[in-house]
């Protein structure tokens, strides 16, 4: 098989994977905006009041576009999403898009924050336990990764703020910063972590990052559960290998063996985990955001939802669903661009 052959096989395998993307991306948004349109609320009632007079709901109604069949509907929806118009949000009175603008750096912090704890925990308590497999190190980590992964993230929340925060005063409670802090560090990514070092109001980096440590915790530990789980499953595979066998058998030490052979060989299939981790956390954050009043999308789609603002809502859906699918196709490029085995598959 000829070089430029392959080259030519990998730039079709992208440009279906690309096509596919987009494909899931339109469905996905079909799929969002029917459910919006067929949900039990009245967005025009939202925006007028229910007691508005009937030619200026009527009105709002045809401004809305509602008025039309919900295939063109959607046809206008797409169109305006191209432009950058995902509509006003009745909860604001803002565009939607500058809502989610301003929103979703929180909840992108927070998400970023949580993946890479759950990953620096679970990553060595899974190579820990395929290391020791079915000792008294397998049993606990694995308990931990069953209790990770059947609690409640908002539950586990509660408990948290009620015994760390409320009993030990150990971390900031609720928001991401003290209220005697707020609107002081000037916004350039929206991430307040990041926003605070660039400003050197070293005091405030410190008080949010008391602010975060808990929620991201909690967030972290059901996607550590699953990262410990998936990478014990790999390492396992590994370990039976005829490679790490003789190696073993010629005396090279387990810590060699894992950093030389194991690690390397699943550090592909990690990548596919973090990803699908960091997506699953960036949808996760709905529940942890409400229980900790941390100003992300999942609180404003919250919000939003109660008081049936429905475009809010859709458009929020729809960035996370886009997020967690552009996480996906990233993955899988980085794990057909690193793993030579895939390329030749074709």
């Amino acid at each position: 098989m000829t070089r430029s052959f392959m080259k030519t096989v990998a730039s079709m395998r992208l440009g279906r994977r690309i096509f596919q993307l987009f494909l899931s991306l339109l469905v996905l948004i079909a799929i969002t905006f029917v459910i919006g349109r067929i949900l039990p609320t009245d967005p025009v009632g939202t925006l007028v009041g229910e007691l508005a007079d009937p030619a200026a709901y009527a009105a709002m109604r045809a401004r809305l576009g509602l008025d039309q069949p919900v295939l063109v509907q959607f046809g206008h929806y797409v169109w305006n999403m191209l432009q950058g118009d995902l509509g006003v949000a009745a909860l604001t009175g803002n565009p939607v898009t500058e809502d989610l603008w301003r929103a979703f750096p929180a909840t992108l912090e927070l998400a970023t924050l949580a993946i890479v704890l759950s990953m620096l925990v679970g990553v060595p308590l899974g190579l820990a336990a395929a290391l020791r497999r079915d000792t008294w190190v397998d049993q606990t980590i694995r308990v931990i990764s069953l209790v990770g992964h059947s609690v409640p993230v908002f539950w586990l929340g509660m408990i948290g703020l009620l015994v760390f925060y409320a009993l030990l005063q150990v971390v900031g409670g609720p928001g991401r910063v003290d209220v005697y802090y707020e609107g002081i560090v000037p916004s350039v990514t929206g991430m307040i972590l990041i926003d605070s070092l660039l400003a050197g109001e070293v005091a405030i980096f410190q008080n949010a990052l008391t602010h975060i440590i808990l929620p991201a915790s909690m967030l972290a530990y059901a996607a550590m559960a699953y990262i410990t789980r998936m990478t014990r499953s790999f390492a396992l595979e590994q370990l039976s290998q005829d490679y790490v066998i003789a190696a073993r058998a010629k005396g090279v030490s387990p810590a060699r063996i894992l950093s030389r052979h194991i690690l390397p060989n699943i550090a592909v299939q990690l990548i596919t985990v973090a990803a699908i981790s960091y997506g699953s956390l960036l949808e996760g954050a709905v529940v942890t955001e409400v229980v900790f009043s941390w100003p992300g999308i999942g609180q404003y789609m919250t919000s939003a939802l109660l008081i049936g603002d429905i475009n809010a809502v859709v458009a929020a859906t729809i960035i996370i669903g886009v997020v967690f699918m552009v996480l996906n196709f990233l993955s899988d490029i980085a794990y057909t661009l690193l793993d030579p085995r895939t390329k030749e598959a074709g």
